[in-house]
C-alpha cells in the first residue's frame, strides 16, 4: 500500500508544482506561421490614431498666440491639466479661433493638420501648425504589478512597452493568452497573443493605439493555487515522512 500511495502523492505534488511554474516571455520553442488575423492589428492605416469625440485638442500656430489653442511654442502650456485645449464636440467638430468651427473627427493627426494648414492660409503666410490629442490612454487590465490607465504622448506605442509600463506580469499571468481589444466605428475587435514565443515578433508586438484595452488573465492554476497555499507545506511534510518509510522499510 506504501508504495503506490507514495507514487500518487508524488505525481500530485509535481502536477502543483507545474502548475506555479511562469511562463517566462520569448522562451517557448518555435511555433508554425500564424495564421492571417484581423487586419484591424495590422497595416500603417490600422497602426495611426484617429481624432475621437471628446477627445482634448491642442493647436499651436507659431508666432501666433492668439490663434493657439494650448501651444508648444510660447508659455501657454499644451499640458491636458494646466494647459489650453479644446474638446471635440459630439459632431466630431471644434471651434478654432478665426476660421470657427472644423471638423476633426475620423482624421489622424496628419490629416488634421493640414486641414487647418489650408484654413488658416486664406489668413497667414506659410503657417506652421501642430495639432496634438493630449488625453490618449491605454487602459491595461488583469495579472499585472500595476495595472491601470496610462498617458500614452508617442505616436508608435508597443504591448510589450506597454506591459512595462504596467509593472511587468504578475507570477499568475497567462503570457500565453494576452488579448487586445480595439474599438473600431463602435464595433470591438480582439485579437489573442502568445508572448512566450520570439518568433514572429513583429506580429506579437503589436502596436497599441489609444483606447485600446490590454487584458492580461490569469493562469488556469491561480484559484487551487491560492486554495492548496495553506496545505502545500503540510502536504509536502507528509510526503517527507513517506519516502523516508519507505526507503527504511522497503
Amino acid at each position: 500500500m506504501v508504495r503506490p500511495l507514495f507514487y500518487t502523492l508524488m505525481v500530485v505534488l509535481a502536477g502543483w508544482l507545474s502548475s506555479c511554474a511562469p511562463r517566462n516571455l520569448f522562451q517557448a520553442p518555435a511555433t508554425p506561421v500564424a495564421a492571417p488575423v484581423d487586419s484591424t492589428f495590422f497595416g500603417q492605416q490600422q497602426t495611426q490614431y484617429r481624432i475621437r469625440k471628446d477627445d482634448k485638442v491642442s493647436i499651436s500656430i507659431w508666432n501666433h498666440d492668439d490663434l493657439s489653442v494650448g501651444s508648444l511654442y510660447s508659455i501657454y502650456s499644451a499640458n491636458e491639466v494646466y494647459g489650453k485645449w479644446v474638446l471635440v464636440d459630439p459632431n466630431g467638430d471644434v471651434a478654432v479661433p478665426k476660421i470657427g468651427r472644423v471638423h476633426l473627427a475620423g482624421l489622424t493627426l496628419l490629416e488634421a493638420r493640414e486641414r487647418l494648414l489650408g484654413e488658416f492660409k486664406k489668413w497667414l503666410v506659410d503657417p506652421i501648425i501642430d495639432v496634438r490629442v493630449l488625453n490618449r490612454e491605454v487602459t491595461v487590465l488583469g495579472e499585472l504589478k500595476s495595472p491601470g490607465k496610462f498617458l500614452i504622448e508617442k505616436e508608435t506605442n508597443s504591448l510589450v512597452e506597454l506591459v512595462g509600463r504596467a509593472g511587468d506580469f504578475d507570477m499568475y499571468a497567462d503570457r500565453q493568452a494576452v488579448k487586445v481589444i480595439r474599438t473600431i466605428n463602435e464595433q470591438p475587435h480582439t485579437i489573442t497573443i502568445d508572448l512566450t514565443h520570439i518568433d514572429q515578433f513583429d506580429r506579437r508586438n503589436i502596436a497599441i493605439l489609444p483606447g485600446d484595452i490590454i487584458y492580461v488573465p490569469a493562469r488556469k492554476g491561480k484559484f487551487w493555487d491560492k486554495r492548496a497555499g495553506p496545505s502545500v507545506l503540510p502536504i509536502a511534510s507528509a510526503i517527507t515522512t513517506l519516502a523516508v518509510l519507505f526507503k527504511t522499510f522497503f
